[in-house]
């Protein structure tokens, strides 16, 4: 068996997630004849680049209280007990166990928990690549989309699939901050 490493066109060390230039959206089917769309605005992503993709790792959260879909009464609905129970389901996250790259196509296979349930995820990654910002580090882009079921979270138990899809997709649009290299983080 042979084995290689596949170097990233990244520095090493933690990148910062850049908020003002990423999002988290979602599409749900409504009643099977149309998507409902969705974001969430508060989030947090943690990416430690090491020297190849196999020493790479990813984590996020979102706090799904920050769910907006441009419907003030359907987001308070969203989170109520019948639905998401905020109280019991604060936040989604994902930990990366795998990075891996074969040629342009990129994948980040990981755990998503939401509550208490705990799931497999694969994340379909589009690298955007790397561009100076005036007066500032340079920045990475990213494109990665994946989907889960409700049901395999206890998501909106009580709403059949017929009224509201099993499927939720998730489209992430996130870009990095290159560390500084002559900060302690970049030597990690």
């Amino acid at each position: 068996m042979t084995t290689h490493t596949t170097t990233l066109p990244l520095v090493a060390g933690r990148w910062a997630v850049d908020p003002a230039h990423s999002a988290v959206n979602f599409t749900i089917r409504h009643l099977g004849v149309s998507k409902v769309r969705g974001r969430f605005t508060s989030f947090d992503v943690d990416v430690h680049v090491g020297d190849t993709v196999e020493t790479t790792s990813v984590a996020a959260t979102i706090q799904l209280a920050s769910i907006d879909t441009g419907n003030a009464d359907r987001d308070a609905h969203v989170l109520a007990s019948d639905m998401v129970d905020v109280n019991l389901r604060p936040t989604l996250a994902f930990r990366s166990t795998m990075v891996t790259a074969n040629g342009d196509d990129w994948r980040v296979d990981g755990e998503l928990t939401v509550g208490e349930g705990t799931m497999p995820v694969t994340l379909a990654v589009l690298f955007g690549g790397v561009e100076e910002f005036p007066g500032g580090p340079r920045h990475a882009g990213f494109e990665a989309t994946t989907q889960i079921r409700r049901q395999d979270f206890g998501l909106m138990p009580s709403i059949p699939a017929a009224a509201l899809g099993d499927v939720i997709k998730i489209e992430l649009d996130i870009q990095l901050l290159e560390p500084d290299a002559t900060s302690d983080v970049a030597a990690e």
